[in-house]
């Protein structure tokens, strides 16, 4: 299809949703008048002070009846909101939420760099290059330090130095 055969049937398409609204505006208001003139008729105005002031004490209890009809409705409306939150909430907790299975994923310190900082840096990370060379010294030990009957003058010497200070 083409992008103008497209276009083309969009339009129309708009069109005949604005002619809908337009008729459901038209009903709506209708519905409108009809029920006023059924249920508020016209008050005659043309009495003496008596049957103004009757009118107004009937139009005054038609108000309060009227708005106690409107808050019984917010109340129903708000405890059956109550009572859907609830339910929605003992379905997730029936069902319970389900953890997925974790994968092992083998991936060097290369790849997992390369995957958080993006394809541009290019990030080598050898982790043995960057540690101190250390060169392990061999102690040599001759047999004459491993007999500590041969070295006891030198520590006898020593001892002697502490005792007389």
């Amino acid at each position: 299809m083409t992008s103008s055969r497209r276009h083309h049937l969009k339009s129309l398409i708009l069109q005949i949703a604005a002619g809908w609204i337009e008729e459901e505006n038209k009903e709506l208001i209708a519905a409108k008048e009809a029920y006023m003139s059924e249920n508020a008729p016209n008050p005659d105005l043309g009495g003496d002070m008596a049957a103004l002031q009757e009118l107004c004490k009937k139009l005054h209890q038609a108000l309060d009846q009227i708005d106690d009809s409107r808050y019984d409705a917010e109340a129903k409306v708000k405890k059956s909101n109550l009572e859907i939150e609830d339910l929605k909430m003992k379905v997730v907790d029936l069902a319970g939420v389900k953890k997925p299975a974790l994968k092992k994923v083998r991936m060097s310190a290369d790849a997992m760099l390369q995957a958080l900082l993006g394809g541009k840096h290019k990030v080598t990370m050898d982790l043995r290059s960057n540690l101190k060379q250390v060169k392990k010294e061999v102690k040599e030990e001759t047999p004459e330090a491993l007999d500590w009957r041969k070295n006891i003058d030198d520590k006898a010497d020593r001892k002697k130095m502490f005792e007389t200070s």
